[in-house]
């Protein structure tokens, strides 16, 4: 079979163990850059231009698409699609997971747990927002934030109306998200291959810091999921229709929180806490659905 792995890093932990498990599987798997592909739009023959050919013998894709090029990686992507290629994420769902509100809105609506959440226009009763999710303190999240960039924790009244005020003025759009305490700076990511979790860590942040973001310092360890958890685990990922996702969520009083799904979850932390081959799973996953 022939595997593309739309990413812009060919050495990032990742893509080289998605290259080595489908190496090793007997497949030709090569690294593309979507930001490098010309997009071949018409009635015939659709198709997809990289450097000095086509791409008409690919078999299924892998995107590993960065958030700053959701735009034109999904769109490289649906050009798969439109090819009938298989792919792991389709570009609908990687679109809605980026799109935080959107995601929490169709997940509130499957019936999933998550902590109280705001968002608002750029409000100027900062006092009433922050009173919707039972006062400081809040977390405050971009909506385009990763990785735990644009995440801030506000302890007081004061801090929280600061910030949210920044943000109204730079005319960023957030969310305002209750602070879940009881998890203790740590959450958990279960990763979901084939709609079933496959590997499930738990990230806890260094000292002093709330968030668990293995990039800022945290460090995890396995951990076996309880029943609710591998069930909110499992509808989230039906909910917005990604058979392969990260799935993070907070251990609260009220059971598990859902924070977000991400739809290109990174493998090192999670292969490294497990020692669960994930590369390898999700190998298989394409195997079983393209022939």
């Amino acid at each position: 079979m022939n595997i593309v792995i739309l990413s812009r890093n060919p050495h990032l932990y990742s893509t080289r163990r998605l290259i080595e498990e489908g190496e090793l599987r007997g497949h030709k798997v090569e690294v593309i850059d979507p930001l490098k592909c010309d997009i071949i739009i018409e009635k015939e023959k659709p198709t997809i231009y990289y450097k000095d050919r086509y791409l008409d013998y690919v078999d299924a894709i892998i995107p590993r698409i960065g958030a700053s090029v959701t735009f034109y990686g999904c769109a490289v992507v649906r050009q798969f699609e439109m090819m009938n290629v298989f792919t792991i994420c389709t570009s609908d769902a990687i679109q809605r997971s980026r799109d935080k509100l959107r995601s929490l809105q169709r997940l509130s609506k499957a019936g999933i747990g998550m902590p109280k959440t705001v968002f608002t226009n750029y409000s100027r009763d900062v006092e009433e927002v922050i009173e919707h999710v039972g006062g400081v303190p809040v977390i405050i999240k971009l909506l385009e934030g990763t990785q735990g960039l644009g995440v801030v924790l506000a302890e007081t009244k004061n801090a929280a109306e600061s910030v949210l005020e920044a943000f109204n003025g730079l005319e960023a759009r957030v969310i305002v998200q209750e602070f879940i305490k009881e998890a203790k700076g740590a959450d958990i990511r279960a990763l979901i291959v084939d709609g079933q979790v496959v590997g499930a860590m738990k990230r806890q942040g260094k000292e002093g810091e709330f968030r668990s973001n293995l990039h800022r310092g945290g460090s995890a360890n396995i951990i076996k999921l309880n029943t609710e958890e591998l069930k909110l685990a499992m509808n989230a990922s039906r909910a917005l229709k990604l058979p392969v996702c990260g799935v993070d969520m907070l251990q609260s009083a009220r059971g598990p929180l859902l924070l977000e799904v991400n739809s290109t979850p990174g493998l090192e932390g999670i292969e490294t806490a497990t020692h669960k081959n994930i590369a390898r799973a999700i190998i298989t996953y394409i195997e079983r659905n393209r022939n």
